[in-house]
């Protein structure tokens, strides 16, 4: 049974590094989250961690004010998106795999997602937020991992669009359970 699951592990991850130039090395310290992806076990969960860090890190500089903290969280995760998209389809060639596993910015980025709706939620919360920091990072790693539908169709997409989409609804997914439950714990 483990060694099902390495050899599994193993699968997905790409190849020998191609790397051709900068612009390359660029694309790869991206797609793999500043190298969190490079760790040979739970890439996804390390690339997920490195998302909930920068969540963490825009909740507690922006948590004084609501709004901006709000358009903050949607602006960082369209930037991770956009920035996802580009870096995630040249790591493909470089990793020569279709969603390598040392891709992991789609976590980085979906997990930022996963936080999207906190800001309303934090002036009730007030330090109690950092606790909803777990349920948050548990919910996106479900749904990253089961894919219910449509996030197990996105991944089908092409190039670095097919690596980032599922995760973003994942993150999507995620974010609106956890401001359900804010919504019930927090009233």
């Amino acid at each position: 049974m483990i060694k099902q699951k390495i050899e599994e592990s193993q699968s997905k991850r790409g190849g020998a590094m191609k790397i051709n130039g900068p612009v390359d090395l660029l694309a790869v310290f991206i797609a793999t989250g500043g190298g969190a992806g490079l760790i040979p076990f739970g890439p996804g969960t390390w690339g997920s961690l490195v998302g909930l860090l920068i969540a963490y890190g825009l909740i507690a500089i922006f948590s004084l004010d609501v709004v901006l903290l709000q358009n903050v969280l949607i602006l960082a995760s369209v930037i991770l998106a956009a920035i996802g998209i580009w870096a995630s389809t040249r790591a493909e060639s470089v990793f020569s795999r279709k969603d390598a596993g040392q891709i992991v910015i789609d976590e980085v980025c979906g997990q930022v997602i996963s936080f999207v709706f906190i800001a309303p939620y934090l002036v009730r919360l007030g330090s109690q937020w950092r606790w909803w920091m777990i349920p948050g990072f548990l919910l996106f790693r479900a749904f990253d991992i089961f894919k219910p539908y449509p996030i197990n169709k996105l991944q089908d997409l092409r190039g670095g669009f097919g690596v980032m989409m599922d995760d973003v609804v994942a993150g999507i997914y995620a974010a609106v359970l956890l401001s359900l439950a804010l919504l019930f714990a927090a009233g």
